[in-house]
């Protein structure tokens, strides 16, 4: 998780990922910034988003986030 916080924090430092359960909701992550970290999440974790997982639900908290990635088969 602490390395998905480190990449969340790399594409926008302005939020608190810990605790943040509105990412998309709220703004936090653009659909620009959601782009740039589907890629980063592909390339460190070694896992494949399709796009029909790129939904408000998966990306709306860090702990939705990691999540998807461990249901991807994700090495985290």
């Amino acid at each position: 998780m602490d390395e998905l916080i480190e990449l969340l924090e790399e594409i926008n430092p302005e939020a608190e990922y810990r605790t943040c359960e509105t990412l998309i909701d709220d703004g936090f992550l653009t659909s620009f910034e959601l782009v740039m970290l589907v890629t980063q999440i592909q390339q460190t974790f070694g896992v494949t988003i399709p796009p029909t997982r790129i939904i408000p639900e998966n990306f709306n908290s860090a702990e939705s986030i990691y999540n998807l990635i461990r249901e991807l088969g994700g090495d985290c």
